[in-house]
């Protein structure tokens, strides 16, 4: 607006400068034709003078002034229409403004009346929503009572509460799920027992037949025979002097007792106990005993062992071809061969565990140099068991991860006993070259009394099932036989039944390899002919 007012305020200005400087032209126009003509008007006289001859430069320039006033009032008159242009536009700019403003101003009054009849719309149906809450209010009021009084009918005629009746309901839902999941147990273990036994069986023969090393019993040397009974004199020494220098330097108890011709070497650590009877065997041969003479017998023969046991972990490696592994292994590894396990000496075994999973490995397309790494390390835990708290495989899979020892074969050791849950191929394999180790025949030896005792536990825990006829231990504690009652237990609970002695066994009982369950469930129909 206020752009408009000054155009227009310009435009009159401009017009009235316009009317003063035409009016200005027009007299100046009117005065000159007078003063051109009164001369003519007068006598001729005579040719004036050149003094007197009429100033054209002055009239030139009065016309030149003019020229240019009327060229300026031109351009003031063009400028002045071109401003009334512009007033003129700017007038029908404002207009449009105007009615589009007008446009918009109705345009808000329509949405404010929608608003309107919309607020008063939601207000009815708030009202209605609010008058349904409270009849559904009052029927779930009405629907409790009556559910109520249909609970305590029903509690009445059936005689049991509700929670009694929902107990008695999730006991049945579990049988028939329980047997319902053994049905299908069963159905599953029977399509993979028929795929993969031929698969296991050629694997597992192939393995044990590339390698058939015969066995030897072995146990721990603790006896050092002497030559006579003088001898036990001079190795107790004077006040006992001798055998006291002797267990100082040696670390284990020399028992000198009763028995002819023979010294007890007892200590839990078989290196120690290897270093005392090589040097024991040596003092008898040599017949010097004293203990400047047992100190320094004693460290010869700790130089020996223990250049033995890293020979014989060096063979080990050299025997499956195996490469960059620490020297600790490699030492503790040489001092397996002074342990035994049910007489079975542990580096002997642990090299026929490594062959087995390296052939089992080859046959299935695996790592074959792994497996033989992962067998020969697993029990690596036994040569420091005495030492450290703990199980074996967890002992031996925390030296295998100090030493640098892929995480695969950690695994492996950490699980051969399920010490930790196997989660690899390569585990598995471990486990199984490990049990077939120890349960080929020969290669470990039990005392009687515990034989026994482990027949016993087994048919102990087979007879304390309900439907359980008689059980058989056989095949040396390797397989147990169950026979149940035909009335008592389903083919489907004799599974679930199968499972939960083999799983009890395992919680129970400690013995090397596996034990077979056979659940065996008669059907007998008799009929007679007249």
């Amino acid at each position: 607006m206020n752009m408009a007012i000054i155009a227009i305020l310009a435009l009159l200005i401009g017009l009235v400068l316009g009317f003063v400087v035409v009016k200005l032209w027009m007299h100046g126009q009117a005065a000159e034709p007078e003063q051109i003509e009164k001369p003519s008007e007068k006598p001729v006289e005579p040719e004036p003078k050149p003094a007197e001859q009429p100033d054209y430069k002055a009239l030139e320039e009065a016309q030149e002034k003019a020229r240019k006033a009327k060229a300026d009032a031109d351009a003031k008159m063009r400028r002045a229409r071109q401003l009334e242009q512009e007033v003129k536009s700017a007038r029908r700019e404002i207009q449009k403004k105007e009615d589009r403003l007008l446009r918009k101003e109705e345009l808000v009054d329509k949405k404010a009346d929608i608003l309107d009849n919309r607020e008063r719309e939601l207000n009815r149906l708030e009202a209605r929503l609010n008058k349904l809450q409270d009849q559904i209010k009052n029927k779930q009021q009405e629907t409790e009572e009556l559910g109520k009084s249909i609970k305590d009918r029903l509690e009445e005629i059936a005689g049991m509460t509700q929670d009694e009746a929902r107990a008695e309901l999730k006991k049945a839902m579990m049988d028939e799920v329980r047997l319902e999941v053994a049905r299908e147990v069963r159905s599953i273990e029977e399509e993979a027992k028929e795929e993969a036994e031929k698969r296991a069986k050629k694997i597992i023969a192939t393995a044990i037949g590339r390698y058939a090393s015969e066995y030897v019993n072995e146990r721990t040397v603790s006896v050092v025979s002497l030559p006579n009974e003088e001898m036990k004199g001079r190795i107790i020494g004077r006040e006992g002097r001798n055998i006291r220098a002797f267990e100082a330097a040696t670390g284990v108890d020399l028992i000198i007792d009763d028995t002819p011709e023979a010294a007890v070497v007892s200590n839990f650590n078989p290196i120690r106990r290897e270093v005392a009877r090589r040097s024991l065997e040596k003092l008898v041969q040599d017949g010097r005993i004293h203990p400047a003479r047992i100190e320094e017998v004693v460290q010869r023969a700790t130089k020996e062992v223990e250049q033995l046991t890293r020979q014989a972990g060096q063979e080990a490696l050299f025997q499956l071809g195996i490469s960059n592994m620490h020297p600790e292994l490699v030492k503790l590894l040489g001092q397996l061969k002074f342990r035994q396990s049910y007489t079975q000496n542990v580096l002997q075994h642990s090299i026929e565990v490594a062959y087995i999973a390296g052939m089992m490995a080859a046959e299935l397309g695996m790592d074959q140099k792994k497996a033989q790494r992962a067998g020969l390390l697993h029990d690596i835990g036994k040569a420091v068991d005495h030492e450290v708290d703990g199980p074996h495989a967890l002992i031996g899979a925390n030296l295998a991860r100090k030493y640098k020892e892929k995480a695969e074969v950690v695994h492996a050791i950490a699980a051969h006993h399920f010490d930790e849950r196997p989660l690899t191929v390569l585990a598995h394999l471990v486990i199984a070259a490990d049990a077939m180790s120890g349960a080929r025949p020969g290669a470990r030896r039990e005392t009687l009394s515990n034989y026994i005792n482990r027949l016993e536990d087994l048919e102990k825990i087979a007879n304390s099932r309900a439907g359980v006829a008689k059980s058989y231990a056989i095949q040396a504690g390797r397989e147990i036989r169950v026979m149940v009652e035909n009335a008592k237990i389903s083919d489907d609970a004799a599974a679930v039944l199968a499972r939960e002695i083999a799983k009890e066994i395992e919680e129970k009982l400690t013995f090397p390899g596996q034990i077979k369950v056979c659940v065996i469930r008669e059907s007998r129909f008799v009929e007679y002919a007249k």
